[in-house]
């Protein structure tokens, strides 16, 4: 009868293994490192990724990578490269080669045709005796001493070697370009980290939707804009076309109260003798996140932006329901 194995010691052994090997790395990151690094983030073109088998897989997982932290990248089947494929490769371009062999047909068959389009060639691999560390302008040792597998046969702690230099290679470059959050959320606009990201300009309401009246006007003109625009506000511009107050729903209610169950000449009355002056605003190019923060710290469910820190034209109003409809909350 078969001895039943530790689960719990195969799995402990398999993690000790794979970061072990990540920890070798550790002590190979020299000038030739930075220099690789320094050499792509000055390139004009494209860096591809290219490899086959599992080392295809990772290659596909650092271009998204680079991809999605400034660097262009695709990743380029070697097979399909060498039947018309190389044609997306120009002088411009860097070609990095996973191959835990160095050694693999279809990669090395296709690297000479590279290196005659002018393209730099970027080797990751675990043997420095092969084809791909000649044929390497720029050379990464991610050799281990052994596979998490107990056949020490099928790619583990090797393909987590070349998983976890591309990682540090996708930062590095990411710090040399000195790409920031923000252009991160430019490159993620479906994902949470790009709604963090969006700015009231980018879901106000603006031009015709906005709810203004002059401050002569009367209230029953201020009803007649706030039935329109549906917003439950409208804002009050002087002469200069400036905002100078704000009447919400609730100064409607008010302002009837106070003016006594039988008297209908309320809404005859001009708007700036109802309005709330110097209404709450925010900058146009504030985050919408700003702007909801805004909303809770002074309990209201609306802000009319403007078009600069120092100004009070208005430019839009942002809404609560906005921010919920732009999946900020």
């Amino acid at each position: 009868m078969t001895k039943k194995h530790n689960i719990l010691e195969t799995a402990e052994n398999v993690l000790k293994i794979e970061a072990d090997s990540i920890s070798a790395l550790i002590s190979r990151l020299d000038e030739n490192f930075k220099e690789m690094v320094v050499y792509l983030s000055g390139i004009k073109g494209k860096t591809i990724l290219t490899g086959i088998g599992k080392s295809g897989i990772i290659a596909r997982k650092i271009s998204s990578t680079l991809a999605s932290t400034g660097t262009p990248s695709f990743f380029m089947h070697p097979a399909e490269a060498s039947h018309g494929d190389l044609g997306v490769i120009s002088a411009d371009d860097a070609v990095i080669v996973l191959s835990n062999s160095g050694n693999t047909k279809e990669i090395i068959s296709i690297l000479p045709s590279v290196k005659l389009m002018g393209a730099k060639i970027i080797g990751f691999s675990g043997n420095k005796n092969s084809r791909l560390y000649e044929l390497s302008d720029y050379f990464f040792d991610v050799s281990v001493d052994k596979e998490a597998c107990p056949f020490n046969i099928a790619p583990t702690a090797s393909t987590t070697a070349q998983l976890a230099i591309g990682d540090a290679l996708a930062v590095s470059l990411l710090k040399e370009r000195n790409f920031l959050e923000e252009d991160f959320a430019r490159l993620h606009p479906g994902g949470s980290i790009g709604k963090k990201f969006l700015k009231v300009a980018d879901i106000m309401h603006k031009n015709e939707e906005i709810p203004l009246v002059k401050d002569s006007a009367l209230l029953k003109d201020a009803i007649i804009e706030m039935n329109s625009k549906r917003l439950g506000l409208t804002g009050v511009i002087d002469d200069n076309m400036l905002l100078c107050g704000i009447i919400v729903d609730g100064d409607l209610r008010r302002a009837l109260i106070y003016s006594g169950s039988g008297s209908g000449s309320i809404i005859d009355k001009p708007v700036r003798d109802i309005m709330t002056k110097n209404p709450k605003i925010i900058f146009k190019d504030a985050l919408a996140v700003n702007a909801l923060q805004r909303m809770e710290e002074l309990k209201i469910t609306s802000l009319f932006a403007v078009e600069s820190e120092d100004s009070k034209i208005p430019a839009g109003v942002i809404h609560i329901h906005d921010i919920v409809k732009a999946g900020i909350i």
